[in-house]
């Protein structure tokens, strides 16, 4: 009862003082290349103490280049390109461009598509010219096809996306997309000034790879090889233990950006993923997430002193 009269005979405070740290605060963020869609996460980020990174884009440029060509026997690896090339470049995969700045620079032509379909987490099908190109995983595979594992090269650092064609194995393509040099000052800044306690990285991508950034950033907790809908049900299980936050770029983020407690998009190659994420931070920078902390932290510290001020002023 004491709180409720307290609060009618003094308004003032809670209805401009809080308002206006919040509004302050998008707008500081708004002048820093941050877009804070959901205001609620400012009261919340800094007392996140569990940060999930996506691989591709966030820790690393998301900008790999074509460093290796495996074609199978009986197949080119021109003709094998090409074909990608041109299904590649309705995509917004992060090896997409890699593949299509590879066949313009062999001057190889783009050629029309018939068909095309991308499902999250199963890679593309398209027809071209009545052929039926699949660009998948070694996982899927070995799978579908586990007769033909054997003429797959041998593992190695970095990403690979494999290429069929009409149903059978005809190419592997290996990429290094490389991590930001901040990368491992900022998760030690994380821990010693903004109190995360867990450092977690969830890709698609192999575990072997998950594992080599893990270990250049300094997270010993990397899962690679995970499905979108893997990926989300990890982060519903880490925010049900402590509060999180997922920091992600791609389409397959969508789900797990807004399963977690704040959600940070990087970049804008996605209107859907930056729809599910909180705020999103457009020139994908590390510095940004950490601004974007101090930023929550110093509207929550304006805002309880304007509200506690000004109530124990009125009175």
């Amino acid at each position: 009862r004491f709180l409720a009269v307290l609060v009618v005979a003094t308004p003032c405070p809670l209805l401009i003082g809080i308002p206006v740290a919040i509004i302050g605060s998008i707008s500081l963020a708004a002048k820093r290349a941050i877009i804070v869609r959901d205001p609620t996460i400012l009261e919340t980020i800094d007392r996140c103490r569990s940060v999930i990174f996506d691989k591709t884009g966030t820790l690393t440029y998301g900008r790999p280049e074509l460093t290796g060509e495996f074609p199978a026997p009986g197949y080119d690896a021109d003709e094998m390109l090409q074909l990608i090339a041109s299904a590649e470049i309705y995509s917004k995969h992060p090896l997409a461009s890699a593949i299509v700045s590879a066949a313009q620079v062999r001057g190889l032509e783009v050629l029309e598509v018939d068909e095309i379909s991308e499902k999250p987490g199963q890679g593309m099908t398209a027809k071209i010219q009545g052929r039926e190109i699949r660009i998948t995983s070694r996982k899927q595979l070995a799978k579908e096809l586990p007769d033909e594992v054997h003429l797959l090269p041998d593992l190695a650092g970095g990403l690979e996306c494999v290429v069929l064609l009409d149903g059978r194995y005809a190419a592997t393509f290996h990429f290094r997309d490389e991590p930001k040099p901040d990368g491992r000052d900022f998760i030690k800044h994380l821990g010693g000034k903004h109190g995360i306690t867990h450092a977690m990285i969830l890709s698609g991508d192999r575990q072997s790879e998950a594992e080599y950034l893990g270990a250049r950033v300094g997270i010993t907790d990397a899962r690679g090889g995970r499905s979108p809908e893997e990926k989300l049900a990890i982060v519903r299980e880490e925010t049900a233990l402590r509060k999180t936050i997922y920091v992600g770029d791609g389409i397959n983020d969508a789900p797990a950006l807004m399963a977690a407690t704040v959600g940070i998009a990087f970049g804008q190659s996605s209107d859907i993923t930056a729809k599910a994420a909180g705020a999103v931070i457009m020139d994908s920078s590390l510095r940004k997430v950490d601004e974007l902390i101090h930023i929550g932290r110093r509207m929550r510290r304006i805002a309880l002193q304007s509200t506690v001020g000004g109530m124990a002023l009125s009175i």
